[in-house]
Formats: structure tokens, sequence, C-alpha cells
């Protein structure tokens, strides 16, 4: 799928240490205080007069309220042609999601962005720079299906080489959108109010393309990323790890194997569906690992509510509600190819369709859980947890069946993750 699905046009990453290299585009995000403090001004572009990125700064200040402002200015740069830079004002306060590192508003001020710049991000601490990174590349989505003829992607390279490349790093041709695909780059860097981060950028980059990938998976159409789609989706992550040298097992029951092997609520999700349920499991099990941690996610691929139908206008958007197990796979990936610390760390997605037909679950039917569980169904559409059972109980099941683990051993930790059931807005 990914292969396939991946705009051409989508925007290049590049996360590296801040330069002085010329751009013509320069977006420089914080709050006021730390895009004013001596370790973000010696770090802006020769040529740009420091009152008037003062002037610019203040400006943004006054309307950035609970999310934040910029004001923009185009100045001469040191090569003697016209340069833009944007003053992203983050807001002064924390925000309702009480994050220091303000991610909401990163995303917000940076996103949308059709042309290659030099973006940097001050910090008001350098331990922020992971969640910094992670906002950031939710800015950049990578699907798309809107296509335009290969004339006008041209031409739309061409102009983005002469009016908006940025320097191209040595041997990298590519480095100013001016490729074949016209796709812009965003070269991504973080400073302190003490100077520039010098370090860590190779886990930063892993970090911010896991969760461009998660949120690929989440925009992609129902009729594209299938139940089956996402199993292979799994795969090739699974695939690119061993590829990189690092040891991961993969194993897949699905469809009537489901059935027979005890999995009655993951299977009775999907039983109705054109494209069987699946459970996938993914294991990374360093030598001598002590400890072992298990991510569970929740991934109905679409959710019609089953016989319990949702509304025309509940049932737009359900294609979001595979979001936990896209979360937790582009976790998992990024985990392993970053490094566990020494402990083993293993994925375990439910896949399912909730769709609707002569063979969908029935409200009053009973079913039985891997655990031994028993559930009457009175909500169809309450499939989240049913699904989740299913994987929470091979991941803790005794005897174990996670590779790994002794006959006896659960994990240390588990987390589950899913879209939030709807009740939830009435709990809150």
């Amino acid at each position: 799928v990914t292969t396939g699905v991946v705009s051409p046009t989508a925007t290049r990453l590049v996360f590296e240490p801040p330069s002085k290299n010329v751009a013509r585009k320069y977006l420089v995000c914080g709050t006021a205080s730390a895009l004013l403090s001596k370790g973000a001004t010696d770090l802006l572009p020769l040529g740009l007069p420091i009152p008037r990125w003062k002037y610019l700064v203040s400006q943004a200040e006054e309307g950035a309220g609970n999310t934040g402002a910029s004001s923009t200015w185009m100045f001469t740069g040191a090569d003697g042609k016209p340069s833009t830079i944007i003053a992203a004002v983050l807001p002064a306060a924390c925000s309702r999601h009480n994050s220091p590192v303000r991610p909401h508003a990163i995303t917000s001020l940076i996103k949308g962005s059709s042309k290659s710049a030099r973006i940097m991000v001050v910090l008001e601490d350098k331990s922020h720079a992971g969640g910094a990174a992670l906002a950031v590349g939710r800015a950049f989505p990578l699907y798309s299906a809107k296509k335009r003829s290969a004339v006008r992607r041209k031409k739309a390279s061409a102009a983005a080489a002469a009016a908006d490349g940025i320097e191209a790093a040595p041997g990298d041709e590519d480095a100013e959108g001016s490729g074949d695909s016209g796709a812009p780059v965003m070269q991504v860097s973080f400073a302190t109010r003490d100077g520039p981060l010098a370090d860590g950028y190779g886990n930063l980059q892993v970090a911010a393309d896991s969760v461009r990938r998660a949120a690929m998976l989440v925009d992609l159409p129902p009729n594209v990323l299938t139940t089956t789609a996402f199993v292979g989706e799994a795969l090739a992550a699974a695939q690119r790890l061993n590829d990189d040298g690092k040891k991961v097992t993969s194993s897949v029951v699905s469809g009537e194997d489901l059935k027979d092997g005890g999995y009655g609520f993951l299977y009775a999700v999907g039983q109705c569906a054109e494209e069987p349920p699946a459970l996938v499991v993914l294991s990374h099990v360093p030598e001598g690992a002590a400890k072992c941690v298990c991510v569970v996610g929740k991934g109905i691929v679409y959710d019609t509510g089953g016989l319990s139908l949702k509304t025309k206008d509940g049932m737009p958007g359900m294609k979001s509600d595979m979001g936990g197990a896209a979360a937790a796979l582009a976790a998992f990936e990024a985990a392993v190819s970053i490094g566990t610390g020494g402990q083993a760390l293993h994925l375990v997605l439910c896949l399912a369709e909730n769709a609707i037909g002569s063979k969908a679950v029935r409200n009053d039917d009973v079913i039985t859980c891997l655990s031994g569980l028993t559930c009457e169904i009175n909500n169809s559409d309450a499939e989240g947890r049913l699904v989740l059972s299913d994987g929470v109980a091979h991941a803790t099941s005794i005897p174990s069946r996670l590779p790994g683990l002794g006959e006896s051993e659960q994990p240390d930790l588990l987390i589950d993750m899913a879209t939030l059931t709807g009740a939830q807005l009435m709990a809150t």
C-alpha cells in the first residue's frame, strides 16, 4: 500500500542542526521570549535586521492568544536575492493540553506550507525536542488523493526550483525540491535560548517519520486500507526493521482461523466484511531482555456501526477508527529502530471492518472471547472493546502466547491504544 499512495508531491522532511546556509524561506517558531533570546537571534539569517525581527515577534505576539500567531516579512538575503521569514509565536499558556512543548500550536502554525523552507523551533528546554519533532511531522501529511497532470507537476517543479528552492546539501540533488516530483523540502532544526541543538537528529527523524506514517494510514480511504492491506503494512514494517538488522518476528491469524482459535470477539466484529478480520503480532526480543512491553491497537478500518447502524452524519470519518492500530504500529517501528534499551517489545493489532449485511453479528448474540469470557451484544457499534479484549487476552494469556516469555509470564507493561468511544464526550 505505502509505495502506491504516498503523494509524489509530499513534503520531504530533513532533520539537521541549524546552519547559516541561504534559503528563500525561513520559519522560526517558539514563544516570544524564546524567539528574542540570544540563542535564537544568533541563528537568524544574514541580512535580516534584528530590529525588524523584534517587530515581527511583537506583532505576532499580540495576536497569539491560545493558539499562536505568525507575522511575515521579506528581506534581502546574504546572496542579494529576496527571502521571506516568518515569526511563528507560540501561545504563552500551555493550552488545555497542558504540554509545555505546545505541540498542537506548533503543528497549526507550520502546516500548509507548499514551498521549501528552513524551519527552526526554539525550545523552552532541549528535552522538548522529541515532542516538537513529532508536532512538525504531523504538519506534513504523506497522502493525498488529489491528482494533477505531469505537465503541471513539471511546471510547478521548475517554478519551485527557480523561486523557492533551498541550497542543496553536497551530493543531494533533490534537496532544493527541484526533482521530478516537485516535492518541497523542509529542513528542520532546533535551538534553545542558549544556542543550537547539535545532536540527536537521527532519532528525531525516525520519530517524525513514524508520526507521518501513522497519519497516512489514518488518512487512507477504506477502499484502499482494507484489513488485508493493513496486514500487509504491518508485515512491511517488520521487513524494513529486519532489513535494518533489527530482529522482528511476525505472525498473523485471520478469517476462519480466528474463529477456530477462540478469538470469538474479533471474529464476530469482522465476520460480515468482504475482507477477513485479522490479529497481527510483531515481536522484538533482544537477547537477555529483562523486561517486556506490549502495545495492543484497535484497528477498525471502517465502522458502519454494524446492525446498530450509524447515522448519515455519524458515519463519515469512521475510516479513522483504526487510529489506535496505526499509532501502535508506527510507534513499534520507531521504538525498535531507535532502540528499546534491551527490553522486549511486542505489538498486537486487532484488525476488522465493522460492516453491515446478512452475516453481521446481531444484538442479542452471545459470543465468547479468547479468555473464555462471554458477552451478550446489545450494541454492535460498541465493537472496539470487543476486538481489544481478544488482543489483550492474547497478550496476557497463560500459558504465554508471546515470544520470549516463560509459560507463566506476562508483559511487565501493557498499553492499549484506540479511538475513544463517543460516550467519553458525555463522561467528560
